[in-house]
């Protein structure tokens, strides 16, 4: 192991094990309310300044990975792949740095917002596009890595409507969508660069519900040229929530994905893969009952999620003019936890069981792949970033506790199994690693008779609020390999190791 790595590990775990606990983590809040330097001092000055919002944010992260692919890195036999041991190379550390501007106005009956944003990397090794496996139509491109964009618009929309008078709203232009917990539809924003949408979106609030309609475009990162949105990859849908079940949020949504076969080369380089043709209608419902507020009676908290999809998916790897394959697929999340509000530090133990369908016979006409859709990962399936809601089962047990009302610790461990051993173990971003076929022992794809055991992740986070605007996070993980990874790259040339990852993150809100 890397000299640099171990003294970075050791301090992740120290500082992470302050206290003998390990949790989801939470971020501790501020110890005050802040509403960003100038906009205190022109409403100090100014009370009818309050209809502006003129701030922003920097934050900066440092990241170490061992037994990580870096995707462009090599090619056929040196290439780089996540977990191998032998003949590539799985190391990389890099720097991220992301600013922030808004200025935002909010009048009556409307309101309009434009945020500017700058990510910037500096020592990543991997390509800003790596185009692997090729995609006709498009090049790869070594770039600054696929967290750099240099200068860019976030956010530019303009809203009407005014929900205290009249129950329909719209907001049109460049915004972020998300939704539930993001497991389907989320910004993003551990990523250096986020995630939005150029979108119409017409929101319909009463008493007994609030309801998004919306029809958008994501918009396709990169670095140099100023990001445009994907023309043939459209994104509508409805998504529903009602606070009518006493402590409980319910949420009815219905998503549907249209990708039309040029949405896979839309832009010649972009940084994040494009999807092949495919219709995709997700139908959903989650119930949630949070976490008690400080004082609030209920220590339990729970969620529960299923969803279910169907329409036609075109297999890129058999071929841009291959037949649409029927798409049928589902996932379900349970997850459950208990805060001990009256004991030292608010400690909360929780458990999770997530699971999406996969594919269990590549060869008919049948797509059983659940389709992740625009998530926010990170959130669930370990801070590593290994793993999407596809094709797999996770058992994820969580623990998290504020031994000070500004720290906050956390520690997580997920167990992985392939939902299905004829289809692939997909990455975070919902690609499948390897092929259909590879040479057994050298590369991942479908194995049918390997072990559908993964491995499994531990994690150990820790937060701390330093003042009201600047927040410091460490985290360490650890990703212990199964079966099914030793088998895929049992060639003496590749061999399988376990995986190590450090960060550490500042963040000044201003």
């Amino acid at each position: 192991m890397n000299p640099t790595f171990k003294t970075l590990a050791a301090g992740a775990v120290a500082l992470s094990s302050l206290h003998p606990a390990s949790a989801q983590y939470a971020p501790p809040p501020p110890p005050a309310p802040f509403a960003g330097f100038l906009n205190e001092a022109l409403r100090q000055n100014d009370p009818y300044m309050s209809k502006w919002d003129i701030g922003g944010s920097v934050r900066f992260r440092y990241e170490l990975k061992e037994g990580f692919g870096i995707p462009g890195v090599g090619a056929g036999a040196t290439t780089s792949l996540d977990f191998r041991d032998r003949g590539a190379d799985v190391y990389n550390d890099y720097s991220l740095t992301r600013i922030r501007l808004r200025a935002a106005y909010t009048d009556r009956w409307w309101g309009a917002m434009v945020e500017g944003r700058s990510s910037i990397a500096s020592g990543d090794e991997r390509f800003a596009y790596a185009n692997n496996p090729a995609v006709a139509g498009t090049l790869p491109r070594t770039g600054d890595g696929p967290e750099s964009d240099t200068f860019d618009l976030h956010q530019a929309y303009l809203s009407l409507g005014n929900h205290k008078e009249f129950p329909l709203s719209l907001k049109l232009g460049r915004q972020e969508l998300s939704y539930g917990e993001e497991r389907l539809v989320g910004a993003f924003g551990w990523n250096n660069l986020g995630r939005v949408f150029d979108a119409a979106k017409l929101r319909w609030q009463t008493e007994w519900f609030g309801a998004d309609f919306f029809s958008s475009r994501v918009v396709i990162p990169e670095d140099g040229r100023f990001n445009v949105s994907n023309d043939y990859d459209y994104f509508s849908g409805m998504y529903a929530t009602s606070t009518r079940i006493p402590k409980h949020t319910l949420d009815l949504y219905f998503l549907a994905r249209n990708s039309s076969p040029q949405a896979l080369a839309a832009e010649a380089a972009p940084q994040a893969l494009q999807p092949g043709a495919r219709d995709i209608y997700t139908l959903g419902t989650r119930l949630n009952k949070p976490k008690p507020k400080p004082g609030e009676a209920g220590a339990w908290d729970y969620t529960f999620e299923v969803a279910g999809q169907f329409g036609d998916f075109r297999d890129t790897r058999l071929g841009v003019n291959s037949a649409r394959l029927d798409h049928l697929a589902y996932m379900g999340v349970a997850q459950g936890g208990y805060t001990f509000a009256d004991t030292w530090g608010s400690p909360r133990i929780g458990l999770e069981y997530s699971h999406a369908s996969g594919d269990d016979n590549p060869n008919d006409n049948k797509h059983g792949t659940f389709e992740n859709l625009f998530p926010t990962n990170h959130k669930f399936y370990g801070y590593m970033d290994f793993v999407s809601l596809q094709n797999i089962h996770n058992i994820r047990g969580i623990f998290e506790i504020k031994p000070h009302p500004r720290l906050s610790l956390a520690a997580e461990g997920h167990a992985f199994w392939l939902a299905n051993t004829h289809d692939n173990f997909y990455n975070v971003a919902g690609a499948p690693r390897g092929g259909i076929a590879t040479t057994p022992g050298t590369a991942y794809g479908i194995h049918p008779g390997y072990g559908s055991f993964v491995g499994t992740e531990s994690d150990l986070i820790a937060g701390y609020a330093l003042s009201r605007f600047a927040q410091l996070e460490v985290g360490y993980g650890h990703f212990f390999v199964g079966d099914y990874i030793k088998q895929s790259l049992s060639a003496p040339t590749r061999g399988s190791q376990d995986a190590d990852y450090v960060y550490l993150q500042a963040t000044l809100n201003f």
